[in-house]
């Protein structure tokens, strides 16, 4: 067993229970494919790559899920610390009507048209139905692979895609196939508060401290 340096300074912590755990994730712009064949557009903060495969995290009820259960393509918009503000401008609403009860709860309205919401510009997709988003710097055009529904905890879905195209802007490419990552500057969700790789940028409504 590894003793501790005794020179070396205790940090002392406590234990909490946090109401939640986004522990600073990147922010993604969710696109999928509505049943009228326009794209709706759900921020998300839980995911993570692994090679081209990269896994969602997404809640139950809402119009993302729905939108990926019935057509199993995705893009994945990756915003800068720039797009704060546009990404809060969408995050109160909704693509479904009516609005679930359990969202009606949490402060969202409908909203169909989420481009005009955030001010933002709807551009083709070259692989998936779903269209992009020509804002932000990083655009993943996936599709779905597998859609899992925990037994332990049914109120959200574990969703696996893989990778088909991506699209970078131009002045962060070095080379033919790398980003440079000293001027990639990917929004940070931050237990409910927005920040890029520096000082914090603001904070979402729902945040309470």
């Amino acid at each position: 067993m590894k003793k501790m340096n005794p020179t070396k300074t205790r940090v002392n912590h406590i234990s909490i229970t946090p109401k939640i755990l986004y522990y600073g994730t990147p922010v993604i712009l969710l696109n999928t494919l509505n049943e009228d064949g326009s794209t709706n557009i759900s921020p998300i903060s839980s995911s993570w790559a692994l090679g081209d495969n990269i896994i969602l995290g997404i809640g139950q009820g809402g119009k993302a899920m729905e939108n990926l259960q019935r057509h199993k393509e995705c893009v994945l918009n990756i915003p800068d610390y720039s797009l704060w503000r546009q990404v809060e401008a969408i995050a109160p609403f909704t693509g479904k009507n009516p609005v679930p009860e359990g969202k009606q709860k949490l402060g969202f309205s409908y909203k169909k048209d989420k481009f005009h919401a955030g001010e933002l510009t709807e551009q083709a997709s070259h692989k998936v139905k779903p269209s992009r988003i020509n804002e932000c710097p990083i655009q993943i055009e996936a599709e779905v692979k597998n859609i899992r529904i925990p037994e332990y905890d049914p109120f959200f879905g574990i969703i696996e895609t893989k990778a088909l195209k991506v699209h970078v802007l131009e002045e962060l490419v070095i080379g033919d196939h790398h980003i440079d990552p000293e001027k990639w500057n990917p929004l940070i969700y931050n237990f409910r508060h927005y920040f890029g790789l520096g000082n914090q940028l603001g904070k979402t409504y729902r945040a309470e401290v």
